[in-house]
Order: C-alpha cells, then structure tokens, then sequence
C-alpha cells in the first residue's frame, strides 16, 4: 500500500472498534503516526494491534465531552509526534426510543458526544495545525440521518445534522489557511453499534428476531450488502489525501446508495 501520510499525525476518536479502528488501521498501513481514543478502553487493544504490526501510535482513554480530556489528547499528539495534521472526529452514541419514553438525559448525552464532541475535538485541531501553518485536514463523522432523520432516534438526527452544520461553517472559517473540513455519512455499516440498532429498532418496529431487521433494511441498499469499516475508511483517506485538496464543506455517503443526495 502507498504511503501517502508518511510524516503526518492523524488523530481518531471513537477507534475501539468499528469504523474508527478501521480508519486507525487504514492510516497506519499508509505511514502516518496515529493517535486513537475512545472512552471505552478496547482502544488499548486496538493501539496494542497497530503497534504489533510495525505502526507508531498512542492511546489515549478520553470522553470528548470534556474539553480539558480533549486538550489532553491533542497535546500528547505533539508531545509523541510532534505536530497535528490530520484528525477525525469519529466518536458517537446513539440511543432508540418512543419519543414519550425518550429522557432528558438520553438527549443531553447524544447531543454532547455526537455534536459538541465534534465542535470541541475541531477547536483543538485547528489549534494545533494552525502552529506548523502547513495546512490539515478535519473529518467529521455524521450519519446517513444526517440526511434523513429516523424514526424513534430525533436526538441522534439532530446530532448528526448538526455535525454538518459545524463542518460547512467550519470549512468557510479556515479555507484560506489550506485546512479542510468535511463529513462523511456512513450507511448501514456492520458494527457493534448497528448489532444494537437491529435489536432495538426491531423490538418497536415489530416482532424482530436479532439480524432479521438489518438484513430486510439491507435488501433496500442497491448494492445489496452492508457496509463495512473499510469501506468507510477508504472515502476517509482520500478526503485526508492531497488528492481531495480542493474539496471542503462537503458531506459524502458511505452507505452503498441506500440514501442518493
């Protein structure tokens, strides 16, 4: 494989798993220095992983909610490596509810992780590449509800437009200083988080058993499969890439053209 970010400090959150470990491995396996967070503390293993396999990389067990925890993850990016180039702001929650059984709290924590974690870990990064004045590259996770929101999870749609919100002002903001921000909406993805959703989703939406639900939703998806980490991690690279310089402010599905906008 090429090694287009050899040199390059990448920054992932929510790389315990999923798409984030998968996007973790994809920079590594292209020579970047790689940064992985999450709050849960698989992201151990997943660095323990990179680094049996030749990578430079350090963990750090954050919650993105907490901008000193957020400073501190971005201040052992340079302390390890040296500089800030590159940061994905992957990390995110979801919950599924009727909306008279949906609580306060659960709003409160999927706003606070999907969309203020986004805001505070881009504050940080511009932060930091704005010091080297080489320009960088920010990547925000949204969602296919994004663009459409779904049924039972208005919190989780109002996260994730949000994402996008911040992105297309953030990319006006710094264009001039060669830093692009853009979103990715990733699909039905075959994931720990999408395991949870088939559960849920099926038990309110009718006499689901596990697995039932998410292979009916994924017979609506052209290409006729759910996605996986890779697939994600491939549109990732190349909007980190010098391929994708000219190209800011823009939300991309990842989902196999279930949703086409």
């Amino acid at each position: 494989m090429q090694k287009r970010f050899e040199g390059k400090t990448v920054v992932v959150t929510g790389a315990s798993g999923g798409i984030g470990a998968a996007m973790a491995k994809r920079f590594a396996d292209e020579g970047a220095a790689i940064v992985v967070s999450a709050i849960d503390a698989r992201v151990e293993q997943v660095a323990d992983a990179l680094r049996k396999d030749g990578a430079k990389v350090v963990s750090q067990i954050m919650d993105v909610t907490d901008s000193k925890a957020v400073a501190a993850l971005y201040d052992l990016a340079e302390r390890e490596f040296g500089r800030v180039d590159i940061s994905i702001q992957n990390a995110g929650v979801i919950t599924i509810a009727k909306i008279e059984d949906m609580t306060e709290a659960e709003w409160d924590k999927v706003l606070a992780v999907n969309t203020k974690g986004v805001f505070l870990c881009c504050q940080e990064a511009i932060a930091r590449i704005r010091k080297h004045g080489e320009g960088g590259r920010l990547i925000n996770t949204a969602s296919g509800q994004a663009r459409q929101g779904f049924i039972y999870t208005p919190h989780y749609a109002a996260s994730k437009f949000g994402v996008v919100g911040i992105t297309q002002s953030l990319a006006k903001e710094v264009a001039k200083e060669n830093i692009t921000v853009n979103a990715i909406c990733p699909g039905i993805i075959d994931t720990d988080m999408w395991a949870y959703n088939d559960n849920a989703w099926g038990k309110l939406l009718g006499d689901y058993k596990p697995g039932e639900l998410m292979a009916e939703w994924v017979k609506g998806i052209p290409m006729g499969r759910a996605g996986s980490g890779a697939d994600v991690s491939g549109l990732v690279a190349f909007l980190a890439s010098e391929d994708a310089a000219y190209i800011t402010g823009q939300t991309i599905n990842v989902d196999g053209g279930l949703i086409m906008s």
